[in-house]
């Protein structure tokens, strides 16, 4: 494998921590149905860095995900934040998912400030006064008092960007969330986010399956294998900040893109000599599309 901090409110900072994924594998089932998912994967995601994830469908980008948010166990290899080793879920690191986890009870300024509030963090005005702060960063000041239901997707997933954001993790971990969003919402959440990044420079970690959203977003891009999954290429993204869509048609956005398209291409052709479809698809429509430009 090819291998700050800015004020989120009221005066305060974040500080990001760095993960190290060292040799990991995964199997799930049991006799002749046991299957490799993860096969010997390592990489790590920077401190302050946003690390962008992409591989096929069906590689194991969920279940790697939840590897590192202590959901699952690996069957071997390591995984530690700042050192130590993960031992399940914890507060330090906090996954947004692509399905909406909002209490439909709750307000949206409810929703957000519920984890510090419950964990008894900081006083009620001063919790209310940094939700308010991040809320108006992603456009929603004026929706606070307004229920999940009457939010558009958007909007949901904004919340939901705040209500993570708001409970400091040490690593943010983004599960596809655009994915099902409209072109014109899907572009709108990704200025958002990458606003949001740069103004606090957490460590994130993002996993989609378009390459465009991975190289807007990204410092480093990691592409994975096809299943069982493990990080073939890691890819510096050095295009300059703050970021706009305007990089889109620079000589070096395209120079990453066709760089990576190229070893999606291999990736592609491996998944086909051994019938799996779905990875096909995902690979030969990007690069068939970049092609014929």
């Amino acid at each position: 494998m090819n291998e700050h901090h800015n004020p989120a409110g009221s005066g305060s900072k974040m500080q990001g921590g760095q993960m190290q994924i060292s040799a990991i594998s995964k199997y799930f089932g049991i006799g002749p149905l046991r299957k490799q998912i993860i096969n010997d994967c390592t990489f790590t995601l920077e401190s302050g860095k946003l690390t962008v994830l992409i591989g096929p469908s069906g590689c194991g980008k969920t279940t790697l995900i939840n590897l590192l948010a202590g959901y699952e166990t690996p069957d071997s290899g390591t995984i530690t934040v700042d050192g130590s080793p993960i031992k399940g879920p914890g507060k330090d690191r906090l996954v947004v998912f692509q399905e909406t986890a909002l209490f439909p009870w709750m307000t949206t300024l409810q929703n957000v400030v519920y984890g510090p509030m419950v964990r008894g963090e900081k006083d009620k005005k001063e919790l209310e006064d940094e939700a308010m702060h991040l809320l108006h960063k992603v456009g929603l000041a004026e929706f606070r008092d307004k229920y999940p239901l009457q939010l558009s997707g958007g909007m949901q997933r904004r919340c939901e960007l705040v209500r993570a954001l708001i409970n400091r993790p040490k690593i943010m971990m983004m599960d596809e969330p655009f994915r099902g969003l409209d072109a014109m919402t899907r572009e709108l959440m990704q200025e958002y986010y990458v606003r949001l990044f740069e103004e606090n420079h957490l460590t994130n970690l993002f996993i989609t399956s378009e390459l465009e959203e991975a190289i807007f977003l990204a410092d480093r891009l990691i592409i994975l294998t096809n299943r069982p999954a493990s990080a073939r290429t890691v890819i510096e993204i050095d295009l300059p900040r703050p970021r706009d869509f305007k990089i889109l048609v620079t000589k070096e956005y395209l120079h990453y893109k066709q760089n990576a398209l190229e070893i999606l291409h291999e990736e592609a052709m491996k998944a086909f000599s051994v019938g799996s479809g779905a990875a096909v698809a995902d690979f030969l429509e990007a690069y068939s599309e970049v092609k014929a430009k």
